[in-house]
Parts: C-alpha cells; structure tokens; sequence
C-alpha cells in the first residue's frame, strides 16, 4: 500500500463546535465546510489534516453511527510550556491533566474537546534510565 494521505476523523454529535474549537485553539483552517462533513488542515507545513463528520450521516455504516468516546490525540510541540501558558493559564481551556514531566520521555497536558476527546499537547525530554532500554533504536 501507498499511502496519499492519513487522518483521523471525529463522529460527533457537534460538528459546528469541533471545527471552531480546532480551529480557534490549534490553528486548523477549514478547507471544506458543510452541515454534517468538515475537513480542517493546518496551514504550515507539513499540512497535518483532521475531519468531523456527523455521527448519523449516511456515510457511515448504520451501526456504527455512534459519536467517538475514547480518543487521544497528540499534538506534538516544539514548547509545551508556552501552550499550557497559552491554552491554560492566560487560555479558556481547562486542564483534564495538568503540565507535567514523565519518566517515560515526555513533558505534557491534556485538555478535552467539545466531545471529550483528548488532546495530549506533548514535548519529548529525555527519559529516565529505566524506560531508555524500552526504546527502540
């Protein structure tokens, strides 16, 4: 397989408050706009994309017309600090997990979506000794 293109896409109940969350706190552009279909991409390369489509749309096999639950999304960024001071403190977004620095190579936050899905906002750091045997080179 040659992959094109790959990006997730968010069933919801809320298609209008996904794509003006997205686009108000993560920089997506709306390239493609109707009632029950949104397709977002980030204007600076590399164009990462993310779409929203309508839970009960047709589109959709009939039994799986469900909004999504349990979905994590990671953003990774050059500086988490400057977004939780951005999002967080001087921002409207509430913390589900507040900044913090992992043994497992990751300083981090989460916030959650119109949906609660979660958005984990991420940069690397070095791990502890004991998860650097875990990576694989």
């Amino acid at each position: 397989m040659s992959l094109t293109s790959f990006y997730p896409v968010i069933c919801t109940r809320h298609v209008a408050e996904t794509r003006e969350f997205y686009g108000r706190y993560f920089g997506f552009d709306t390239v493609f706009d109707a009632d029950w279909y949104v397709s977002l991409r980030r204007p600076d390369p590399p164009s990462y994309e993310l779409a929203i489509l309508d839970h009960t749309h047709a589109t959709l096999p009939e039994n799986h017309r469900t909004p999504v639950s349990g979905l994590l999304l990671n953003f990774e960024v050059a500086d988490v600090d400057a977004e939780y001071q951005r999002l967080v403190t001087e921002g409207e977004l509430s913390p589900e997990l507040p900044l913090r620095s992992e043994d497992f190579g990751q300083r981090h936050f989460i916030v959650a979506d119109p949906n609660g899905v979660l958005i984990d906002v991420i940069t690397p750091i070095a791990p502890t000794a004991e998860f650097t045997a875990h990576y694989v080179s």
